[in-house]
């Protein structure tokens, strides 16, 4: 039987909160283990649960959701921390994935798009939708953080390939499709790349590349 994913919501308010919870529990497969209203709670929900996905609202009162996140990935390295968020600018986005976020969706998203989202966050560990990859990507060229380093990276061009479709929020079907291979290679390369990057994660493996300069603005379109 396959285990259920569970998720607990972060999020302040109340109506927006349970809106989620109602939405979610009408899903097969997802359990919703827990709710919070605040950064220190959810921290401390985070520890107890151990939660599968976490959706944080990026603004949480005591402690925000950015501050929550950078603790819950120290404390608890297994639980994915997907960010949701009214906020979209480049700011915004750069401080979640740099505290740890795996993901980040706005709070606009029509409600099966959000199902969606988390069903293939949470087996793939990977949703940064191409409007957002796109300013993750100008905020790491604004920091120039690209370096020679590429040239120390033995990155496959079916790799580097592969790394440039994650950048596209591509999920592991559709960059099977995109290469005319399977699933299953496809893995193969996302863990040789993962390896090779010296990262555990697509969000990490994408964020690193560009700041590489191993895939560019361009491959985010």
């Amino acid at each position: 039987m396959k285990k259920k994913v569970t998720v607990l919501i972060a999020d302040d308010q109340t109506l927006f909160r349970e809106g989620i919870k109602d939405l979610l529990e009408n899903e097969k497969g997802i359990e919703v283990v827990g709710e919070s209203a605040d950064g220190p709670e959810t921290v401390r929900l985070a520890k107890k649960l151990r939660p599968d996905v976490i959706l944080m609202d990026i603004k949480l009162p005591q402690m925000d959701g950015v501050t929550a996140t950078r603790q819950i990935r120290k404390e608890c390295p297994q639980t994915n921390v997907l960010m949701l968020s009214s906020f979209e600018d480049e700011a915004h986005v750069m401080e979640a994935i740099q505290a740890g976020a795996n993901g980040y969706l706005s709070k606009m998203l029509p409600a099966s798009e959000l199902v969606n989202a988390l069903k293939t966050f949470a087996h793939e560990g990977v949703m940064i939708p191409q409007g957002v990859m796109s300013k993750l990507i100008a905020g790491l060229r604004q920091m120039g953080n690209t370096s020679a380093e590429a040239s120390l990276v033995a990155l496959t061009k079916t790799e580097i390939r592969v790394l440039a479709l994650l950048g596209r929020g591509k999920a592991n079907k559709e960059i099977a499709k995109y290469l005319e291979c399977s699933v299953k290679t496809v893995k193969n390369h996302l863990n040789s790349i993962f390896q090779k990057l010296e990262v555990t994660n697509r969000t990490e493996a994408v964020v690193k590349g560009i700041e590489m300069g191993l895939i560019s603005a361009e491959d985010s379109t």
